[in-house]
C-alpha cells in the first residue's frame, strides 16, 4: 500500500516551549542534585551557571541553523547540509545516544521511585506500563503530546512554586531577609573551577529540551521564527529555574555530605523542608515529570529516525513511514518503544554516560555547522557577521569541548564504542565508503511528502 502523507503544521510558540520544558523536566534539578553537589563540594548553583552559559551559546547556534533548515532532524540535518553527508551521518548517530537513552532514564527513575513506594510491584512492571502509555500517546499525534505536556508541566510548576515559597519562608523565619543572599553556593575555597566544570558536564543533561524543539519544526507554524524563539525561551526559563532551585536548596540544606543517599537527595530535602506530606508531593511531581520528559523525548527520537529514514540512511519503508490516520511516524514510534525496554537491563550510570557523550558531541557539530554554512560557504564576513557566525559559535564550541573533556573515562569508552559501531554500519551502507550516504533534497516552499 502506497500513499502520500505529510506532517500537519499545528504548533505555535506556547506549545513548542512547553514541549521543550517538558523534555527538560523542571524537577530534573533533583535528579543529579546530591551527586553534583558532592562533586562540586557544594557549588551546584555555580555549576548550573557554567552549563547555562554554554547552552546559551549552543542555543544561539541552533537558532541560526533552524532558520536555514526548518526541518525535522535537528543536529543531523544541520550537519548534513553544512558539513556533508558523512558528517551528517555521525551527527545523527551520536544524537541517537541522547534521544534513545533519555527516555530510558525516565523509565528507570519511574520504576525505581515507584518500587520504593510500592515495593510489592516489581520495577519492571512500572517500566513496562510507562513505556506502553508513552508510546500510545505519541502514536496518537503531536497535538495530544502537547496537551498532555501542558497538564504535566502545570503540576511540576506548582510544586516548584511551593518549594520556592517554603524555602524562602524557612530562610526568613527570623524576620531578616539577609539570609536569602549568599555567595557561598557560587564560591568556596574548598572547591575549584575544574570540579565545577566536572559537575557542569553532568548537568548538560538538564538542558536537552531546547535541542528537542527543533525536531518538531515541520509541525510548527512559521517555524523559522517560532523555533528560534522557543529555543531561547526554553534555555533561559529552564536554566533560570534550575539555578534558583539549586541556590535555595543549597541555602536550606548546606551540608552536601549529610545526604543518606545522594541519588535521592531530592526526597531528603523535601522531607527536611515540609515533612512527609511535602515529600509525597515531591514524589508525585517527580514521577509526573519523568512521564512528561519521556513523552517529549519519545516524540523527538521518532522524528529523528523518520528524518534519517526519509533519506534512506535507515530503511525508508520502515523509518520513513507516516500514518495517514494520525500523521505521525508510527513505525519509528513503536521501534523507540521497543528500544526503551532496554531500561530493564541498563543502569542509570550507563545511560547517563551515553547521553552526556552524545549531547556534547552533537552540540559541537552544530557550532561547526554555523561556521561552515554562514561564514565559509555563505561568505558572511563583515565585522558584525564575523562576531555572529564565527566568534560566537567558536566560543560555544570551546565551552562544549571543555565540558566534553570533563566527562568520566567510562563516558568516552561507551561513546567511542558507539561511534565504532556507527562506522561499521556506514561502511556497509556506502559499500566500504565508495558511495556517499544518501541526502534528502529540501524544498523550503513546499511541504515535504513521504511515500509510505
Amino acid at each position: 500500500m502506497k500513499a502520500d502523507s505529510e506532517f500537519k503544521k499545528v504548533l505555535t510558540l506556547f506549545p513548542v516551549v512547553l514541549f521543550g520544558l517538558a523534555y527538560m523536566v523542571p524537577l530534573t534539578v533533583f535528579s543529579t542534585y546530591g551527586i553534583v553537589a558532592q562533586i562540586t563540594k557544594g557549588l551546584l548553583p555555580a555549576a548550573y551557571v557554567v552549563t547555562l552559559l554554554a547552552m546559551l551559546f549552543t542555543a544561539f547556534s541552533y537558532g541560526r541553523m533552524v532558520r536555514a533548515f526548518p526541518y525535522a532532524g535537528s543536529a543531523y540535518t544541520y550537519t548534513q547540509k553544512s558539513l556533508g553527508s558523512y558528517a551528517g551521518f555521525f551527527a545523527g548517530w551520536v544524537l541517537l545516544l541522547d534521544y534513545l537513552f533519555l527516555p530510558m532514564i525516565n523509565y528507570l527513575l519511574i520504576g525505581i521511585y515507584l518500587n520504593a513506594e510500592f515495593s510489592a510491584v516489581p520495577v519492571w512492571v512500572w517500566i513496562l506500563l510507562a513505556v506502553t502509555l508513552v508510546t500510545f500517546i505519541n502514536i496518537r499525534g503531536i497535538k495530544l503530546v502537547a496537551n498532555v505536556n501542558f497538564l504535566l508541566i502545570l503540576f511540576q510548576v506548582l510544586f516548584v512554586v511551593m518549594f520556592i515559597i517554603l524555602s524562602i519562608k524557612a530562610l526568613v523565619s527570623d524576620g531578616s531577609v539577609q539570609s536569602l543572599f549568599s555567595i557561598t553556593p557560587f564560591f568556596s575555597e574548598d572547591s575549584s573551577l575544574s570540579l565545577v566544570f566536572s559537575g557542569a558536564a553532568i548537568l548538560c543533561l538538564s538542558f536537552l529540551g531546547f535541542d528537542a524543539v527543533t525536531t518538531v519544526s515541520e509541525e510548527t507554524i512559521d517555524a523559522k521564527k517560532t523555533i528560534p524563539r522557543a529555543i531561547f525561551l526554553v534555555t533561559m526559563i529552564g536554566g533560570g529555574l534550575f539555578i534558583l532551585v539549586a541556590y535555595l536548596g543549597q541555602l536550606i540544606y548546606p551540608d552536601y555530605n549529610a545526604f543518606i543517599d545522594p541519588d535521592s537527595a531530592g526526597l531528603e530535602i523535601a522531607a527536611f523542608l515540609g515533612g512527609n506530606v511535602f515529600k509525597s508531593l515531591f514524589l508525585a511531581a517527580y514521577i509526573i515529570g519523568c512521564i512528561a520528559s519521556a513523552t517529549s523525548s519519545h516524540a523527538s527520537v521518532s522524528r529523528l529516525l523518520f528524518a534519517m529514514g526519509r533519506d534512506s540512511v535507515l530503511p525508508k519503508k520502515v523509518f520513513g513511514y507516516i500514518s495517514l490516520k494520525y500523521h505521525t511516524p508510527v513505525l519509528s514510534t513503536l521501534i523507540v518503544g521497543i528500544a526503551a525496554l532496554a531500561a530493564l537491563i541498563f543502569d542509570l550510570e550507563t545511560v547517563s554516560s551515553f547521553i552526556s557523550f552524545g549531547a556534547l558531541s552533537a552540540f559541537s557539530l552544530v557550532h561547526l555547522s554555523v561556521i561552515a554554512h554562514f561564514y565559509i560557504r555563505g561568505r558572511k564576513r563583515s565585522l558584525s557577521e564575523t562576531i555572529v557566525y564565527l566568534i560566537t559559535p567558536l566560543i560555544g564550541l570551546t565551552l562544549c569541548v571543555w565540558l566534553w573533556t570533563s566527562l568520566s573515562s567510562s563516558s568516552f569508552i561507551l561513546g567511542i564504542s558507539w561511534i565504532v559501531i556507527g562506522t561499521l554500519y556506514l561502511a556497509y551502507l556506502t559499500k566500504m565508503f565508495k558511495d556517499k550516504p544518501p541526502e534528502l533534497t529540501f524544498d523550503a516552499d513546499e511541504d515535504i511528502k513521504v511515500s509510505s
